[in-house]
């Protein structure tokens, strides 16, 4: 299988479970075509092991455009801590 693909499987399972949350309001990573970023951003990392430091880390440094590029986010402030710990979860099931 090549690194596309692989790399499609991870954007697929982070797509299913991971979510911004804003107001209550779930948008999912693959509604918001952020999961196949991520899944680039994070592939290569599984290699070494991925910690919830590293996690945490791509989170951070992934700036979202909001209100028509008016001001950007940090998507580790948009998307909930549980929703974080079930993403290095896909991460460590993936790797294995």
């Amino acid at each position: 299988m090549s690194t596309s693909e692989h790399i499609e499987q991870l954007a697929a399972a982070i797509a299913e479970d991971v979510y911004i949350d804003i107001a209550k309001w779930h948008l999912y990573l693959n509604d918001a075509h952020l999961h196949r970023p991520l899944a680039e951003k994070f592939y290569p990392m599984l290699i070494d092991g991925i910690t919830e430091r590293d996690v945490s880390k791509v989170l951070t440094e992934t700036k979202i455009a909001i209100g028509g590029g008016k001001r950007e986010i940090s998507l580790s402030d948009l998307i909930p801590n549980s929703c974080q710990h079930r993403l290095l979860t896909i991460l460590e099931e993936f790797a294995d």
